[in-house]
């Protein structure tokens, strides 16, 4: 089977209906595509943004698709600005075992097709479904510490993948249609760590939605493309990406056990790899009472890899290096017990003594025992004491997972920065029954800004 990657995952991808997927495995689909939206209609504070609106905006001249929290665009546009928004402020989803961001490369691609085509919600669930399980599931056969040696980003190289599975799925392809499609997603699969410390990581993502858009719209037209893209000796996903990959992994289970569910949400802004420690701050501050005034010292210890990325930053320079710092995240917790938006405005990351807070009081360092979003945070006291939280599981992780309630919560908070009070609601209200929902074309109505 696992010579025949590709072909399997396009069948199940295919032929997903309704009823083949769990209750619970729908219920998450729905969160995710709650939290997706919150972080979308944030994604407007980003800095960038401006920037791929306007590139978004001067890609057609159509304007039949909706921005999230905002007005129309093409087909192209509205699926580029939307995967932007999605990630623009470091606050959506992770797939931790391939850190890779899902939801920005699925759900506008998903989102933009249903809108058009006006499908209804159940349709669009299923699709969601489908692609977010194509793209895990791809990602669970690249033998992902090697791929990253290599110098690979997820999200760019398999997002596209996921965004032809849901644009195929809305589409009604047959196997032979969807197998085209992911030979031409894959044909468009790029983005390097060279781009890290920089916005552009999060251009691969919005790029990946739109490359998968069209692999998609390009299959539905009979487009030659090879149907044996994961395997294929010469130049495949995973003998060129990777050392050969897993892909025994990617058909392991499918349908049965749902990968999918392993993507974590986040409920605070900031880099994913240091949610653990955020989860870590904030039971150190809610559970202990712990004043700023009384801290001497703060000492942060993660993984390798987490400091390698969000330790380097003490003198943080402007928002997305504040959004990526570790030092700057534990003085804002402990100062403002909250980390929102609000917390990464110039008015609050330049107050003088928060820096020098920052550089100066708060301590990163590796331990070789924690592993991934693993961390130790403790806190040496003015009366020469220590308080010490560990965290191993970060709120939204599949192990410690957000309630309905908790990801209702953090749409309100950016969506009223958007969107009426009516329109907040009714949209929380048909993400929850959307089986019931007759056309797609509601949802984005009451989505987009003003109207």
């Amino acid at each position: 089977m696992a010579g025949d990657a590709t072909k399997v995952l396009a069948e199940f991808a295919a032929t997903l209906k309704y009823g083949d997927i769990p209750e619970r495995v729908r219920d998450y689909c729905k969160d995710v595509l709650l939290d997706t939206l919150a972080c979308a209609v944030a994604g407007h504070q980003g800095e960038e943004t401006h920037q791929i609106a306007a590139l978004a905006s001067a890609l057609a001249q159509s304007r039949e698709s909706s921005v999230i929290g905002g007005d129309r665009l093409s087909l192209a546009g509205a699926t580029m600005l939307n995967g932007y928004l999605i990630t623009a402020v470091t606050m959506c989803d992770i797939h931790r075992s391939t850190l890779t961001h899902i939801t920005p490369e699925v759900v506008p691609a998903a989102l933009a097709v249903a809108e058009r085509d006006a499908l209804p919600g159940r349709d669009l669930l299923v699709a969601i479904a489908a692609g977010c399980e194509t793209t895990t599931r791809i990602g669970l056969g690249l033998d992902y510490p090697e791929f990253r040696k290599r110098g690979w980003h997820g999200p760019g190289v398999i997002g596209p993948f996921g965004a032809a599975a849901a644009v195929g799925r809305l589409l009604g392809f047959d196997t032979e249609t969807m197998t085209a499609a992911f030979g031409l997603a894959g044909s468009q699969a790029a983005g390097t760590f060279a781009a890290w410390g920089t916005p552009t990581v999060k251009f691969h993502q919005c790029r990946g939605a739109l490359s998968g858009l069209m692999a998609a719209l390009l299959a539905e037209r009979n487009f030659l493309a090879t149907r044996e893209f994961l395997t294929a000796k010469d130049g495949g996903l995973y003998n060129t990406y990777t050392n050969g990959g897993k892909p025994e992994a990617v058909t392991a289970g499918l349908g049965k056990r749902w990968e999918l569910e392993q993507i974590a949400l986040r409920l605070w802004p900031s880099a994913s790899t240091i949610q653990g420690f955020i989860t870590a701050m904030f039971e150190l501050v809610e559970k202990h009472k712990l004043a700023a005034e009384k801290v001497r010292k703060l000492r942060v210890a993660m993984s390798k890899t987490a400091v390698d990325m969000h330790g380097i930053f003490p003198r943080y320079k402007a928002k997305f290096e504040a959004l990526l710092s570790t030092h700057y995240a534990a003085a804002v917790i402990l100062h403002d017990r909250e980390l929102s938006l609000a917390q990464f405005e110039p008015a609050r990351y330049d107050d003088p003594k928060l820096r020098r807070f920052a550089a100066e009081q708060v301590e990163v360092k590796t331990d070789p025992q924690l592993t991934g979003v693993q961390a130790l945070v403790e806190a040496e006291t003015a009366d020469g004491s220590t308080i010490a939280v560990r965290c191993d599981h970060p709120r939204g992780s599949a192990e410690n997972p957000l309630s309905r309630a908790q990801i209702e919560n953090k749409f309100r908070t950016y969506a009223r920065t958007r969107l009426s009070d009516s329109h907040v609601e009714e949209v929380i209200g048909a993400v929850s029954r959307l089986e019931e929902l007759g056309s797609a074309r509601r949802l984005m109505d009451m989505l987009r800004a003003g109207d």
